[in-house]
């Protein structure tokens, strides 16, 4: 692997030196499907020439792919941006977590592209409605985090509990449904997008240092906190906290018995009936107003709606903890009847995806990129220190959309990629007592 660690991820590829940056000089791949398109006749698929796209313009400009997954990556920036690299048209559709999991095992002729989650992809992969997807097919497969190859950031890492990508990242062959132990060939999803949450806070309100998950509890924040209501998210959110609070220890919180269920929804009816929340939301937009109106001053939240409340004029911290983070992450799978010059124009897009714009654009959202030092060459040097590196900003930190996100001197929360990323405690994860959680969770919200 070239990115085991934080030398290789620093010393692999120069800063650009600005935002707009562009690959190392060459042929690009778009400049090559220009030029293959005025050739024409050739022999598609020949292997005549390598390490270029072997689609052709004047037929990739016909293709068309229908990706759905969650708000979160299944976005019109990137839809555009590949249609302009490569000539490719998404139609993109974002639903919740659950619609996702469902629509993918019940309605398999409804898309080509499946952008999920990888606790997801724990249910929905075995159904038999993808298919596994050939890694020697993609030029950019040896960039990949080892987060997602062995599930660790560098040799010397401890694999967090939960479902951690690299579980059932891949499939024993070409037909196969089996996770398999160990990395092969054939990968179920080809990783994109990924971060570690923890507590949002207000500072100027919460009166002191917050340092642990047990904190929420608090009852000087009675009435003031929140947790967010997806259930196998939030149930990883309580165990923390419950772990925290020294209530509950865990064989592993990523897979609870049904004692350690019922003991985890017992505390948290507790809390609710003794008024501790104020809400439980499932929307982004849900979880910024919360916390902006100072409603909450303590909840669940993810990296950019902190972010969003700060650009408000808003002191709001994502606060790292002692007792870790809770990582998720997620990936591209591919419909299992998509074939042909589909199926070849799916992998130039998977391709793409790692080849570093879209890393950047994630990055700057407070994201990661899976495969972080492709997405290095389209980002300042300021950019990548601050939201990389740790290092205090030397200018102020834009958006994607050239919004202002933070000034000069600022820190990223938690500091760097490494320090982030190497604290990760569990992973949003799929139960073997699922359907049991989920039913003593709804118990527990209807309380």
């Amino acid at each position: 692997m070239s990115f085991e660690d934080k030398k290789a991820i620093d010393g692999t590829v120069d800063s650009a030196p600005g935002t707009n940056a562009k690959p190392a000089a060459g042929l690009s791949r778009r400049s090559f499907i220009k030029a293959a398109g005025v050739v024409g006749g050739a022999a598609f698929g020949s292997g005549a020439i390598t390490g270029f796209p072997l689609i052709w313009a004047q037929n990739i400009k016909d293709i068309k792919l229908r990706q759905f997954g969650t708000g979160v990556s299944n976005l019109n920036d990137i839809a555009q941006k590949a249609k302009e690299d490569l000539g490719i048209t998404l139609e993109l559709t974002a639903l919740d977590s659950d619609a996702v999991a469902q629509r993918v095992v019940t309605q398999p002729r409804s898309f080509d592209i499946a952008d999920i989650e990888y606790w997801i992809c724990k249910k929905t992969f075995p159904a038999g409605t993808m298919q596994a997807m050939d890694t020697s097919r993609l030029k950019n497969f040896d960039k990949i985090s080892p987060l997602f190859i062995n599930g660790k950031l560098t040799a010397e890492s401890t694999i967090a509990q939960g479902t951690a990508p690299h579980t059932v990242g891949f499939v024993e062959g070409k037909d196969s449904t089996t996770f398999a132990s160990e990395p092969t060939q054939w990968m179920t999803l080809v990783p994109t997008i990924y971060n570690a949450d923890t507590l949002g806070i207000r500072p100027d309100l919460v009166g002191r240092p917050i340092t642990h998950w047990r904190d929420i509890m608090d009852p000087a924040f009675k009435g003031k906190t929140s947790i967010l209501n997806i259930p196998a998210i939030g149930i990883m959110d309580a165990a923390m906290i419950c772990e925290s609070m020294g209530a509950i220890k865990y064989t592993d919180k990523g897979n609870m018995s049904r004692t350690e269920i019922d003991q985890t929804i017992e505390i948290l009816k507790k809390a609710k009936a003794e008024g501790q929340f104020r809400a439980f939301w499932k929307s982004f937009d849900e979880s910024v107003n919360l916390m902006s109106s100072g409603e909450v001053v303590i909840q669940s939240m993810w990296s950019p709606a902190v972010a969003a409340v700060r650009a408000k004029g808003i002191a709001c911290k994502y606060q790292p903890l002692e007792e870790g983070y809770r990582a998720w992450g997620g990936g591209i799978g591919l419909a299992k009847h998509l074939s042909g010059l589909e199926l070849d124009a799916a992998y130039e897009y998977i391709d793409w995806y790692l080849s570093g714009w879209v890393g950047a654009y994630l990055n700057r959202q407070g994201y990661y990129s899976a495969a972080p030092e492709t997405s290095k060459q389209f980002m300042s040097a300021d950019e990548w220190g601050y939201w990389i590196e740790g290092q205090p900003a030397q200018g102020d930190i834009l958006s994607p959309d050239g919004k202002v996100m933070e000034k000069a001197g600022a820190v990223r929360d938690g500091g760097s990629y490494w320090d982030r990323m190497g604290a990760v405690a569990c992973w949003n994860s799929v139960m073997d007592e699922n359907k049991y959680m989920v039913r003593k969770w709804n118990e527990f919200i209807a309380s």
